[in-house]
């Protein structure tokens, strides 16, 4: 069993930062990928970003440029860092895992998700 414990949520105005933090525990000797998604109000969980194992990153188009994620392996963490953030930014931030190794060596190919929290970007 895996759980995400997410945190830093929070109101924010336009043009201003968060930091999102994520961190897995549980029976865990590996996770392949790493990352964030959303949901607005009315709109479907998108990607936000992700990153392997490798450190190899994805992005959404929309958040390039504005928001890094980063990892750390040996805490099974990662971290948002969202800069310049806009109104539509403004969503239910989950932290996901994909593809956990238990310390037995089994793999779970299947979806972990974080209870989420909430980002509010309002002046």
């Amino acid at each position: 069993q895996v759980q995400l414990m997410e945190s830093g949520g929070g109101l924010v105005q336009p043009g201003g930062s968060l930091r999102l933090s994520c961190t897995a525990s549980g029976n865990i000797f590996a996770i392949y990928t790493l990352g964030w998604y959303r949901q607005a109000p009315g709109k479907q969980r998108e990607l936000v970003a992700s990153i392997r194992s490798s450190g190899v990153t994805v992005y959404a188009d929309s958040v390039k440029g504005r928001f890094t994620i980063s990892r750390d392996n040996a805490k099974f963490a990662i971290d948002l860092q969202m800069d310049t953030l806009k109104a539509e930014d403004t969503a239910i931030y989950y932290c996901h895992a994909d593809r956990v190794t238990t310390k037995e060596g089994i793999i779970y190919e299947y979806d972990h998700w974080g209870q989420g929290t909430q980002v509010t970007v309002s002046s």
